[in-house]
């Protein structure tokens, strides 16, 4: 039987019920996708080699513990672990800059508090909230195409591969997706800015 005949969901379900060779075809299914976006956002092959072992590290963690909750989103679920891991390297690897105390410099004249106020951090939350609730109330596919473009940061291009439609739709939803909160954002007065 070949590869493609298998649904990810069945492949994963085969995988949690001992068939290795279920993960092996997964892994070949997506691997390409999952490197190319990790590879764009870090252009260092060892690197963006690491990220990718990491990224199904924790899907076989995952899966083995069986905390999976399979929606048919197989993908987009590993894109967004491949993500969180790039942010985590870029938060790690964070570069502080060397200055050194002289007469014309100090140090004090470049350090600043850009942490959050608790009041900024509340009003922030708050807003993530509202537009969480806002995004939810939109149809199912400009909802899965807003989610994908802001918080899974996928190009038109992965998305529309994602959900197997054209980029012309997928632009096309997030565009009525838009225009749908800004009417719903106008007639609830809704304010989203800290």
């Amino acid at each position: 039987m070949a590869a493609k005949q298998f649904t990810d969901a069945y492949l994963v379900q085969e995988y949690v019920s001992g068939n290795e060779k279920a993960l092996e075809l997964l892994i070949k299914r997506h691997e390409s996708k999952i490197f190319g976006f990790i590879y764009s956002k870090i252009p260092d092959r060892d690197v963006a080699n690491d990220i990718f072992q990491d990224t199904f590290i924790k899907v076989i963690r995952t899966l083995k513990s069986t905390s999976y909750n399979e929606e048919g989103k197989f993908l987009p679920w590993v894109m967004r672990i491949a993500h969180n891991l790039i942010i985590d390297h870029f938060r790690k690897n964070k570069k502080m800059p060397l200055y050194r105390e002289t007469e014309d410099f100090s140090i004090f004249s470049v350090m600043s508090d850009d942490s959050l106020t608790i009041e900024n951090q509340l009003v922030a939350s708050q807003v993530e909230m509202d537009l969480r609730r806002i995004i939810n109330e939109l149809p199912d596919d400009q909802k899965e195409v807003v989610m994908m473009r802001m918080y899974q940061d996928m190009s038109f291009k992965e998305i529309s591969e994602v959900t197997g439609v054209s980029i012309n739709t997928a632009l096309g939803r997030m565009r009525y997706a838009l225009l749908n909160l800004r009417k719903v954002i106008d007639k609830h007065q809704i304010i989203l800015t800290n």
